[in-house]
């Protein structure tokens, strides 16, 4: 159960390009980057749409991919959109929803989803299923270069999106199907050659190998890196998360903590070196990763000032981190659970050997959350999660106060009678608004401080990636993914294009249908 001036009508020939020193300020009526900007929140600084008038909000374009689900999180600069799947990229209008240029390409590998590109001068950058590192001209689509970042053949693949960073591409790599090493890169944006690269596992003699009983166990022993992480400027640190160990519920043939796996990572973003680690799920059993985003902002705690990191983790708990030195200063639960037996002097958890999955199998309880995209409200001072509550069977087939929660918001469906799962992130805004998705197929508004719910309107399927807005010529738009269609949502006065036309590329719903296949809904009391 989930328990969050020229030719304006004309659409852009080329693209601007991005300037990298963008990056190191929040968004404001832009969104250059997978989280908006390098701290990770998702909050937006735009309040045109606000508490007062969301529930006007009407849509003014879609755009439908003909492709698999969207979870890509739209990158809008100088009025472009640029958006993924996996060997697909787009270009569209931020405007008008109209296509500019679409690229694709063929490959093998896991197509399990991409969650977006990244933008230098006037080139994008994504990965591919099968582990390739792809650059674009921005204007055109044009492929530029494209690098091997591993090999396929083992079960490599990239379904994160990467993160510039001064002039470098931080790129992490997925695979969990096979027993297979995690690393972080560092790639050259002028030919994607690799800078440097940090091993999620350690090799034999260096610290965190005694955690581990001998080296093969140690080679193949997993901690990818598929998610995007942060980063600091000021101390010049990414915070990255990494991936469970291998093999994942088979943890008696890989006694020990496993560092690096289940790890929130600093590492020096010139050199690659590490700087700190802390452990969310020592010798994880039951594929909890800590690949969650790293959220950093500033703020007193306990009377001092720091410069902090949290974490909500899909083990259940809720992390509070000194991020400058990786010193624990808060962990606490955000929902039940029954495999963990305290907390160590780190403040991880104590995983209980009893949990861990049995030839006659073993009833594990958990609350979690997953990729989607967390975020964080500096007006109401809140750390916002989509999570869930579930239990499950795991067996093996053969021996071998300011640590309260302020709000819970149950979803409007009960266990089991949602006939769509929520992938949906978070976005809050200076509006006073949170948006996000739901199991029951709704977009909708909460407010922030108290969670009530202000607008909503059923989507008509699955949501699938983290909403995110943008401003042009004074007007703001929501941006939300729903199954293969982006959606864009605007206040009425503001919505010229709210009938699109059907074509190959733009949405081909027929106006009726097209406003029909909405049911806006004022808020209402829920059953």
């Amino acid at each position: 159960m989930k328990s969050i001036v020229l030719f304006l009508c004309a659409a852009p020939i080329y693209a601007q390009g991005l300037d990298p020193g963008a990056l190191l300020k929040p968004p404001t009526d832009t969104w250059p980057s997978y989280n908006g900007d390098y701290s990770g929140r998702r909050y937006s600084t735009l309040s045109r749409i606000n508490e007062d008038n969301v529930r006007s909000l009407t849509l003014a374009w879609a755009f439908q991919a003909h492709q698999q689900e969207l979870k890509s999180t739209p990158l809008e600069v100088n009025g472009i959109l640029y958006f993924t799947v996996p060997n697909h990229v787009w270009a569209v209008d931020a405007r008008t929803g109209r296509q500019i240029w679409h690229f694709q390409r063929q490959s093998e590998g896991d197509d399990i989803g991409q969650r977006g590109v990244a933008m230098y001068g006037d080139r994008l950058f994504f990965g591919t299923p099968d582990a390739h590192l792809i650059c674009l001209d921005a204007r055109s689509g044009k492929k530029i270069w494209e690098v091997e970042v591993a090999d396929v053949k083992f079960g490599y693949y990239i379904s994160m999106a990467p993160l510039v960073v001064k002039d470098r591409l931080i790129v992490g790599i997925s695979g969990d199907q096979t027993d297979i090493a995690g690393f972080l890169d560092a790639r050259s944006p002028r030919d994607g050659g690799l800078l440097w690269r940090w091993d999620s596992l350690p090799k034999p003699g260096q610290f965190g190998s005694e955690t581990w009983p001998n080296r093969d166990a140690m080679a193949h022993g997993g901690g990818t890196t598929w998610m995007t992480g942060t980063y600091d400027p000021e101390l010049n640190l990414l915070y990255w998360g990494t991936g469970n160990p291998h093999p994942v519920l088979a943890g008696r043939v890989r006694p020990g903590a496993n560092l690096y796996t289940c790890s929130i990572v600093a590492i020096n973003a010139d050199t690659g070196k590490l700087i700190w680690y802390f452990q969310p799920s020592p010798h994880d059993t039951q594929d909890r990763d800590a690949t969650e985003t790293p959220i950093l902002f500033d703020a007193d705690f306990q009377g001092r000032p720091r410069k902090l990191l949290a974490q909500a983790s899909r083990n259940g708990y809720f992390f509070l981190l000194d991020r400058a030195t990786g010193e624990n200063l808060l962990s606490t639960r955000f929902g039940p659970e029954n495999w963990s037996a305290g907390l160590n002097k780190r403040g991880e958890p104590i995983p209980k050997p009893e949990k861990e999955p049995q030839p006659a199998g073993v009833l594990f309880e958990g609350t979690g959350t997953n990729w989607w995209a967390p975020s964080f409200d500096p007006d109401t001072g809140l750390f916002y999660v989509n999570a869930y509550h579930h239990f499950a069977v795991t067996y093996l087939t053969r021996n071998g106060e300011d640590e309260a929660i302020r709000w819970r918001r149950d979803s409007p469906v009960g266990p089991g009678e949602a006939f769509v799962s929520v992938g949906a992130g978070i976005l809050t805004t200076a509006g006073h608004l949170l948006f996000t998705g739901d199991n029951a197929g709704d977009l909708v508004a909460l407010d922030p401080a108290t969670g009530g719910s202000l607008w909503h309107v059923f989507a008509g399927g699955r949501l699938t990636g983290c909403p995110m807005t943008y401003e042009l010529n004074g007007q703001q738009y929501l941006l939300t993914a729903v199954d293969s269609v982006l959606y864009a949502w605007v206040l009425p006065r503001e919505a010229p294009f709210a009938a699109v036309p059907p074509s190959s590329h733009v949405s081909d719903l027929e106006t009726p249908e097209f406003s029909e296949f909405f049911q806006l809904r004022r808020p209402q009391k829920r059953r």
